[in-house]
Formats: C-alpha cells, sequence, structure tokens
C-alpha cells in the first residue's frame, strides 16, 4: 500500500500542475515462455488495455520512438497490461498508463542475471523515450470539456 499511496500522490500532484498525467510503468520480460516452439518474443511489449488506459497519442508516440530506435514493438499481445494500467489509467480524466514490457535479453545474460553490453544503451533510449513524451502537446493529455451549451 505505501507504493500505491506515493504513486497516487505523484500523478494527483502532476495532475494537478499540469491538468494531465503519463505513467509509464516498465517491467521486464523473460526472452521466451519455455516453450521450444513459441516465435520468440518483441523487443518491448507495450500495454495499453487495448486503447482504454491512454489516449492513442501516448501509445502512439511510444511505439514510433520506439520503432525508430530499431526495437521490435508488439502492442497489447501478451501483456495488454495489469494492475497499474487498468486501476491508474483514466483518459478521460486526463490520467494515462502505458505498460512498457522489456526484453531481457535487450540488457541482460538471463542465467546470469548479469547487465549485458547493451545495458547503457537501453537505458538512453529509454531516457529518449521519456523526452519524446514530455513533447506531446498538453492540450492531447488533459480531459475533453464540452462547450457549454
Amino acid at each position: 500500500k505505501p507504493y500505491h499511496r506515493a504513486l497516487r500522490r505523484l500523478l494527483t500532484s502532476a495532475h494537478r500542475d499540469f491538468g494531465a498525467a503519463i505513467l509509464v510503468d516498465c517491467h521486464s520480460m523473460p526472452s521466451s515462455a519455455g516453450n521450444k516452439e513459441e516465435r520468440p518474443r518483441a523487443d518491448v511489449v507495450l500495454g495499453d488495455r487495448y486503447g482504454t488506459s491512454c489516449v492513442a497519442a501516448v501509445s502512439e508516440t511510444v511505439e514510433s520512438t520506439l520503432r525508430e530506435l530499431g526495437y521490435v514493438v508488439s502492442r497489447n499481445k501478451p501483456y495488454a497490461g495489469g494492475f497499474i494500467t487498468e486501476h491508474y489509467g483514466n483518459p478521460a480524466a486526463g490520467l494515462h498508463s502505458i505498460q512498457v514490457e522489456v526484453n531481457r535479453a535487450l540488457y541482460m545474460d538471463e542465467r546470469s542475471y548479469q547487465r549485458s553490453q547493451h545495458f547503457a544503451s537501453l537505458a538512453r533510449d529509454i531516457e529518449a523515450l521519456a523526452d519524446r513524451l514530455a513533447q506531446l502537446p498538453i492540450e492531447e493529455l488533459r480531459p475533453y470539456r464540452a462547450a457549454a451549451e
């Protein structure tokens, strides 16, 4: 509970200050599920709960940025977003949440759990992604308010 209280407090503060907030919920995923016949997993799987946890501008910005950086990206398969995206993403209120699952093979040796030589470049790419999200026009993220009739 302390984690969620702190997270809610941070989101509330950002929302109050800017009229909107974006939560990027990052996770790692194994490079395979153990099934030898399974296709290799994407480098990154984005989960936006099939478009319900953030506006399209957020999902599209994340996906296009990662593709431009050379990553193979999948959306909502096999991970559509979990507890965080479900409970914190509310685009109608200006609260946007997207889950980003990163294939561990990109940055570590999965057997030894040691960082690989690619760790630093992945970190730079995630920083570039955050910078790109920060450039989204705030008007695209704020709640829609219908004109008074």
